[in-house]
């Protein structure tokens, strides 16, 4: 985070005075983010070499996960549907993530998703418990209210409080790995749709305004880390898909620091013009993110 963002964090936790006097192990921080790009965008290769090669050029794994420290992974997989079906966050991706979060020093690594379809179904046909496990990490369920605790969305429209899971409330580092693909409802679903997952009564973001009520979870906690998985895109049919031919395969991946910029970014792949998208126009309104790539600064890399 910059300077700005962090004295914004400190002080809605009620730091002030000379607390807010920035050491200068924390400046030497917002100097090693600034040298590198806000967002990665990679294409032609296999999910977890396009993880590798996007997260190097934003610093490294250890840019983002320091030793001891808790993460919870946010993929899709809501959707009892089995990886070649597109409709869930690849497993190969979520794989490579967990493995390089415990390998930077994790002491916990958790992936959890409030599922559409019945949720054993759908975390074991996704294909991503067996990844988040075969990589030492948690599968842990959200099927319960009694796994939610109800928080103040500050700054919020018409979304003002909401139920998000306790491991968000608890982790360290927040990372949102969606995938990319057609919504009936939204039009796109990516970073920001993606975390209506995190909450347990998605029903009234549809009743009070589906793409202002993404926008407005997005103030809660804004991820570390983005990465949207685009090796499969379902263009058509979303979110659940009917056939291949709802999927084209593009072997790209977004990674980014700004979760409005990823959007932004994983938007013109689907060939939308993110103005266009009104939850991304609102939440860079509500000062999210960015959608101004170029100022963020972006490294294209081919494989």
């Amino acid at each position: 985070m910059d300077r700005r963002e962090f004295l914004k964090r400190a002080a809605a936790l009620g730091i002030g005075g000379a607390a807010l006097l920035v050491p200068r192990s924390v400046r030497s921080v917002f100097a090693a983010a600034r040298s590198h790009p806000g967002l990665a965008a990679v294409r032609g290769g296999e999910p977890g070499e396009m993880f590798d090669r996007g997260v190097a050029a934003l610093g490294g794994m250890g840019r983002f996960v320091k030793k001891g420290q808790t993460v919870v992974i946010k993929p899709n997989m809501a959707w009892d549907v089995p990886p070649e079906g597109g409709a869930n966050t690849n497993p190969a991706l979520v794989e490579r993530i967990v493995k390089r979060c415990l390998e930077a020093g994790a002491s916990k690594v958790y992936a959890f998703d409030h599922t559409c379809d019945l949720w054993r179904r759908s975390y074991k046909n996704s294909g991503v418990e067996d990844a988040v496990r075969r990589a030492g990490g948690v599968a842990a369920p959200a099927d319960s209210g009694g796994y939610y605790q109800k928080v103040s969305i500050a700054g919020g429209k018409v979304l003002k409080e909401v139920s998000v899971h306790e491991l968000l409330l608890e982790c360290d580092v927040f990372i949102n790995v969606p995938v990319l693909k057609h919504h009936g409802g939204a039009g796109i679903t990516m970073g920001m749709k993606n975390l209506m997952g995190t909450v347990w009564n998605r029903g009234e973001f549809h009743s009070k305004g589906l793409h202002q009520c993404i926008a407005d979870i997005s103030l809660f906690r804004r991820p570390q880390l983005t990465v949207i998985d685009a090796y499969r895109m379902m263009s058509r049919n979303g979110p659940r898909g009917t056939s291949p031919g709802d999927l084209r395969v593009l072997k790209a991946q977004i990674l980014s620091t700004d979760i409005v910029a990823a959007d932004t970014a994983a938007a013109r792949i689907f060939g939308a013009d993110p103005a266009n998208v009104a939850y991304i126009r609102s939440a860079a309104g509500m000062g999210v993110g960015t959608m101004d790539l170029e100022a963020l600064g972006v490294e294209r890399i081919a494989l």
